[in-house]
């Protein structure tokens, strides 16, 4: 008689149940597991032997017997060990070695030869597909419980051994439910502060516009004016992450391995910042089963990346679809998985490879040089881009400049401008109640009709603008996205002419 247990994996972003079967029959020993098993699975049987011999229970290679493992559904790739604590207590069951009622049971988890059990990733996703699939309890090893009790419905039972499971399920030594994880949310705390950034006034104006309504942005200028050090503050003012949010993102996480050992939790926006040697995968994701990058990884966070023309050409033609669609989707031979890619990117390039074309130093690249870096920048880049941020030079006296310093204007600190940009949010948050969309950056032709209406004024500076810069009409509706967010923070119901023309400033004139 067969014996069915459940087990789950993740596919993409999404967690799958996968039912384990077994069958023992006489005969010369034999274990198979079949189901599309890759080699960690296909090894399980000798960390599950072993396991199982420490027990104090007897192995399946200890006797003569056929054991068949099925991993169901057969079409399915099965990929990790996170089998193995549902293999082993299948064995357990047909074996008579034990007796428990496996229905409505989860079992996740890697078995070392000792019976100990080890974390495995992704387990706030298999969490919520066994809740939607009407699963009663998880059993996960020590370590995932924490990310398990997110989700509300469904038992959450976290042990260290299989030995400790085992006498659960028997009923001679229960574990405790683990008590469900209450998420504390709050924003980033930095090293760094707007204040602590001396001048560049212009780029933190620009910064809080797109932190208000998650646009894109590009800081170029000189090396050594403060390019990185905004970036790095620019986390400071952003909004604290919703439940729902953090849920998504920890899921993502949790997928990827990318969890903090010390807290399995994301509590903070995310904010990526790969280096510009980074090969085109590790940004978009991918691989025979494609598994997130740091597209991914930064979503509903900002995605940071310095010297963005030193990126391989294929890295930055490849923002196309996550800075239009706000999603990035990978195709192979035998999958096609659809990545969230909802984030704020922040750029910083020199304006030349030596860096001082238009500085006060003198440039030494040539006209060829000059040209070939700058070319990098493709058109359709440069069209996705919201602001366009000079970050030029500033005087050495600014860098003595305090808040007592007579004659100088008071620089404001990350939170007073965070309070302004959690306000915007809260706006559009109202604005597009009931839809998927969350910032003003997310909206589409129709949205812009409905909450962009524009006076004849508006209009008027807008249509000349478009023709003076020919923008094209991707351009021209970013525009008005923009200045929604201008007037968002204005905490104006309508975009006015200074909105507009304050949204043209952002545009590219040239790269320098």
């Amino acid at each position: 008689m067969a014996i069915k247990l459940h087990s789950a994996e993740v596919v993409g972003l999404e967690g799958k149940i996968i039912d384990v079967e077994i069958d023992l029959s006489p005969g010369l020993f034999s274990f198979a597991i079949v189901g599309l098993a890759d080699k960690a699975v296909a090894e399980s049987k000798e960390r599950i032997s072993a396991a199982i011999k420490n027990l104090g229970a007897k192995s399946p290679q200890k006797k003569n017997q056929r054991v068949i493992i099925s991993l169901a559904p057969a079409d399915l790739k099965k990929e990790g060990p996170v089998f193995d604590l549902a293999i082993a207590l299948a064995y357990l069951l047909a074996s008579k070695q034990t007796e428990f009622d496996p229905k409505k049971k989860i079992f996740l988890g890697e078995l070392a030869l000792d019976g100990s059990l080890r974390p495995v990733k992704g387990v706030l996703a298999l969490a919520e597909e066994a809740e939607r699939k009407g699963f009663s309890e998880i059993y996960v090893p020590e370590g995932n419980g924490k990310e398990a009790a997110l989700i509300d419905d469904i038992k959450v039972y976290e042990a260290d051994s299989l030995e400790k499971i085992v006498l659960h399920l028997e009923g001679k030594k229960k574990l405790e439910e683990m008590e469900k994880t209450e998420l504390e949310l709050a924003g980033a705390e930095t090293l760094l502060d707007f204040y602590d950034v001396r001048g560049q006034e212009s780029a933190k104006r620009g910064l809080e516009i797109a932190a208000a309504g998650s646009h894109n942005a590009l800081m170029i200028g000189p090396p050594g004016t403060g390019k990185t050090m905004l970036a790095r503050s620019f986390a400071s003012i952003l909004p604290p992450l919703s439940v729902k949010e953090a849920l998504e993102v920890t899921k993502i996480h949790s997928i990827a391995g990318a969890l903090k050992s010390d807290d399995d939790i994301v509590r903070v926006r995310p904010f990526r910042n790969p280096h510009h040697t980074s090969s085109y995968v590790s940004l978009v994701g991918g691989g025979a089963y494609p598994k997130p990058g740091e597209i991914t990884l930064a979503h509903r966070g900002v995605l940071f990346l310095d010297e963005f023309a030193e990126f391989e050409r294929r890295v930055i033609e490849s923002l196309r679809q996550p800075l239009e669609d706000k999603v990035i989707t990978v195709s192979r031979a035998r999958a096609t998985i659809n990545f969230p890619a909802q984030i704020t990117m922040l750029l910083a390039m020199n304006p030349c490879p030596c860096g001082n074309l238009g500085s006060n130093k003198a440039c030494i690249c040539n006209n060829g040089q000059i040209n070939k870096y700058q070319r990098k920048i493709s058109g359709p880049i440069i069209d996705r881009i919201d602001l366009w941020l000079g970050v030029s030079s500033i005087d050495h006296k600014k860098l003595e400049d305090d808040f007592d310093t007579p004659g100088v204007a008071r620089r404001e600190i990350s939170k007073d401008i965070r309070k302004r940009v959690i306000s915007a949010r809260e706006i559009q948050k109202k604005r597009f109640l009931g839809s998927k969309i969350m910032t003003n950056s997310e909206m589409s032709v129709r949205e812009i009709k409905k909450y962009c209406e524009l006076d004849s004024e508006s209009k008027s500076h807008l249509q000349a603008a478009a023709t003076r810069l020919d923008l094209s009409p991707r351009s021209y509706h970013r525009v008005i996205k923009l200045a929604r967010t201008i007037a968002d923070l204005a905490l104006f119901p309508n975009i006015k002419s200074p909105h507009i023309l304050e949204a043209l400033q952002y545009r590219p004139k040239s790269l320098v």
